[in-house]
């Protein structure tokens, strides 16, 4: 037994010498993402650029960053020539600027690194007080990757696509101004499931289950899981509970009422739906490939973000 077990340890230290020689060979080409209109943003992403290029790195800046930027060395991209011309993406900013890169780079099997300017995030974990020695780290091999799924929300009104949007952490149905409640059927995989009356309903991603879903009372999902989370939001029926079902389903919601409803994707697109629109809700195809510094922990960071230290 002894035996075995030594074997299966070399085993597994080979493998990850291995993938850290692949990791290390990885990046020739890295794309530099600011935090959009934050100027203040500028010093730091350059000081990060000739870093890496001292490397022998090819640093490539987003566009939009760039214009905050004078006199750069370091070419400029729009953010879909940056999918397909750099291997890894360093986002520097906060979770939300994260989140709409993410949500444009999917398509395009690029790794990304969060850089945090502020107090780090659930997505941003590297600090600018330590951002030179973390990414050369990663640079090196030392890193922690995890994947992560998206979702896409069609919403059809009269069998014509008005809005396809990606989202990583949730779609919501909600009431609008006016305040009333949105009422709606929900339908998985084509089976009616239930009627709801309620403030809103939040279809999260496993990222998305700290972020609005959790201030719901929703369940917190590790993101290696592969699941959709259902949660009402102050339901008018309290057996209304939230659920979790496969990544595999397909959700289906159709709208009962023309009650100032609107649908929100990350917050950040948005549309407002009438009675018999349908919001339809899958898995996206493509993941986002998180690096994070090696040693990393979700457990450690939920403790950390929630509180969880104190005794």
């Amino acid at each position: 037994m002894r035996d075995t077990g030594a074997r299966r340890a070399r085993v597994q230290a080979q493998g990850r010498l291995w993938l850290n020689a692949i990791m290390k060979n990885a990046f020739k080409t890295i794309a530099l993402i600011g935090k959009y209109k934050s100027p203040e943003i500028v010093a730091p992403l350059l000081k990060l650029a000739d870093f890496l290029a001292q490397r022998g790195i090819t640093v490539l800046i987003d566009k939009l960053t760039g214009t905050h930027i004078h006199n750069s060395p370091y070419p400029e991209r729009d953010l879909e020539d940056l999918g397909r011309d750099a291997d890894l993406a360093i986002v520097m900013g906060g979770d939300g600027t994260m989140l709409n890169i993410a949500r444009t780079l999917a398509p395009f099997d690029v790794a990304l690194v969060g850089v945090n300017q502020g107090r780090l995030g659930f997505l941003t974990d590297i600090s600018l007080d330590t951002m030179y020695e973390t990414i050369a780290a990663i640079l090196d091999g030392h890193s922690v990757s995890e994947e992560r799924m998206l979702l896409q929300g069609e919403i059809l009104r009269g069998g014509e696509l008005v809005l396809d949007v990606l989202a990583f952490n949730d779609v919501v149905v909600s009431k609008g101004i006016e305040g009333n409640m949105v009422e709606f059927d929900v339908r998985i995989n084509g089976e009616f499931i239930y009627h709801q009356r309620s403030d809103a309903l939040i279809i999260a991603t496993p990222t998305g289950s700290t972020a609005y879903a959790l201030s719901a009372g929703g369940p917190i999902v590790h993101p290696s899981l592969q699941v959709i989370s259902l949660v009402p939001v102050s339901p008018h029926t309290l057996s209304n509970r939230p659920i979790v079902i496969s990544s595999e389903s397909v959700i289906e919601i159709v709208m009962s009422s023309d009650s100032d409803a609107r649908a929100h994707f990350d917050s950040h697109s948005h549309c407002a739906l009438h009675e018999g629109d349908r919001v339809c809700i899958k898995r996206y195809p493509h993941t986002i490939r998180l690096l994070h510094p090696a040693g990393h922990s979700y457990y450690r960071m939920l403790r950390e973000k929630l509180n969880w230290n104190r005794e």
